[in-house]
């Protein structure tokens, strides 16, 4: 059956265009009509998560060569293509967008008041624009699509956001990520006017001379380090979760934190071999540096979000430090905590909207006590806690486990600090959880009293087995990608 259905499953371009068609159909669906604006938003994802899954079957583990590549002449006389594919990097990063896309959907099934149709029509299309970035070889492509889902996340963040601030917070994120694109943008046309081309596969066989490698890396990386976000500037982060929907942090936290290291992996580190090497200690000093501040800084916040907005800066930047050790354990052990944050923070951030639906606050200070009254919250939030300690058996344990292996082999002092970070990240989860759950029960702030739903309890379920199920048996994940990350680190000589 799979082989009569693989001409049509392996086309790349259907998937990214499955979130567009159904935005259209609903575009044309008056705004009255809300159950079936719901239920063909949902149906739409759930298509496309189970589409996305057929590539995860038919991969090849035995290659480094993009797979399912597609290749339209774009703008002929510029040498620019609509070129796409993916890899073992990219794979697992078109899977998890398309898998968190139907769980947002069901979190804002009742919690949206207004603008319902536009808020699925914002939603699929970001998912579009995330898969294609994912799906792009080609740098001016990249580009476009990576900065075209700054549009409905700014949207989504502006329009169906918590609080008075949420205007001025959809500007900072937006005015963050463009300016420092903006320098990359300048890099790509430069490469285009020495090489006649933006097409990777053709740039990983170009020579630049070192000076101008370390000139374009700094360039890119005034992009890529604003989307991770690395310290100093990481300050629209805890802003926009705040302001934004629980949708909206789960996406934010789940997916568009992982363009930033995405593309250092897939084009800082293999077309900057020399430059990268050059500023390894840097990014390792400003990736330990943003560990130990913002564990530190999170166990002061006060408010639920920014605990765990600070807290995704920590992880993210374990991540970095798992890149640039240039080794296949230290990659290798990035992309699975990539995967994990994905799962594990999004989780949380559902966590607190469940209460925030409840109890329309998220400060600290005002819970106490819940374990009496919400037993199944308080044993979710309990194992969700746990992943985000590292806990053996969960899916942050084998990341980080990898990432320590592989930066303890390029720089000892690097990897005690990374985890020196690991500790203080259980000290603020434990402080969190023992807050909110345990303590004295607060009846003068919290009235209404109900555990989960039967709806919640299915959102929360996928979340489960995918941490579980990557912290068990993690071969299954890293088969896929251990021939494209072991080509990248032979074809950087990091060896």
């Amino acid at each position: 059956m799979l082989q009569f259905l693989a001409p049509f499953h392996s086309n790349l371009s259907g998937l990214i265009a499955c979130p567009l068609l159904g935005s259209i159909i609903l575009f044309v669906i008056p705004d009255s009509r809300i159950r079936l604006i719901r239920s063909i938003g949902l149906c739409t994802s759930l298509i496309t998560f189970l589409y996305s899954l057929f590539f995860w079957i038919q991969f090849d583990n035995s290659t480094a060569k993009f797979q399912f590549v597609e290749s339209i002449r774009w703008l002929p006389y510029s040498n620019i293509n609509f070129y796409i594919g993916i890899d073992g990097i990219s794979l697992f990063f078109v899977i998890l967008t398309t898998f968190l896309i139907p769980i947002r959907i069901l979190v804002g099934w009742s919690s949206i008041k207004s603008y319902k149709k536009e808020y699925m029509i914002a939603f699929l299309i970001c998912e579009s624009f995330m898969i294609a970035v994912f799906c792009m070889p080609d740098l001016l492509l990249f580009y476009v699509f990576f900065e075209s889902v700054l549009i409905p996340m700014s949207i989504i963040i502006g329009v169906w956001g918590s609080r008075q601030r949420k205007i001025q917070a959809a500007y900072q994120f937006f005015l963050y990520t463009l300016l420092g694109s903006v320098f990359m943008l300048l890099a790509i046309l430069f490469i285009f006017f020495q090489t006649g081309t933006t097409d990777l596969q053709i740039l990983l066989t170009t020579e630049f001379s070192e000076r101008r490698q370390i000139l374009l890396w700094i360039a890119f990386f005034a992009s890529f380090s604003v989307k991770v976000p690395m310290v100093p500037v990481h300050i629209w982060l805890p802003e926009a979760h705040v302001e934004a929907p629980t949708a909206g942090s789960v996406i934010l936290a789940g997916i568009l934190l992982k363009l930033g290291t995405y593309g250092f992996l897939r084009f800082s580190i293999p077309m900057f071999p020399e430059a990268t090497l050059h500023f390894t200690p840097f990014i390792y000093t400003l990736s330990a540096i943003a560990i130990i501040y913002t564990s530190l800084t999170t166990i002061r916040q006060i408010d639920l979000k920014k605990i765990i907005a600070y807290s995704s800066v920590a992880h993210m930047n374990f991540v970095t430090i798992g890149m640039f050790s240039l080794n296949i354990q230290g990659i290798e052990g990035s992309i699975l905590l990539m995967l994990s944050h994905g799962l594990v923070s999004s989780a949380l951030f559902l966590c607190v909207g469940v209460l925030y639906d409840r109890h329309k606050t998220r400060l600290v200070k005002y819970y106490g006590g819940l374990v009496s009254t919400m037993p199944m919250f308080s044993t979710i939030f309990l194992f969700f806690t746990l992943a985000n300690m590292s806990l053996p058996g969960t899916s942050s344990f084998i990341g980080e486990f990898l990432i320590l292996v592989g930066a303890f082999q390029r720089n000892s002092l690097v990897a005690t600090l990374a985890a020196l970070g690991m500790i203080l990240g259980a000290a603020y989860s434990l402080w969190l959880y023992n807050r909110v759950i345990f303590g004295n029960f607060k009846p003068k702030f919290l009235q209404k009293f109900s555990d989960l739903n039967r709806r919640e309890v299915l959102i929360f379920l996928p979340f489960i087995v995918g941490v579980i199920w990557m912290g068990v048996y993690p071969e299954v994940f890293l088969e896929c990608m251990h021939t494209s990350v072991s080509n990248l680190v032979q074809h950087g000589k990091f060896n």
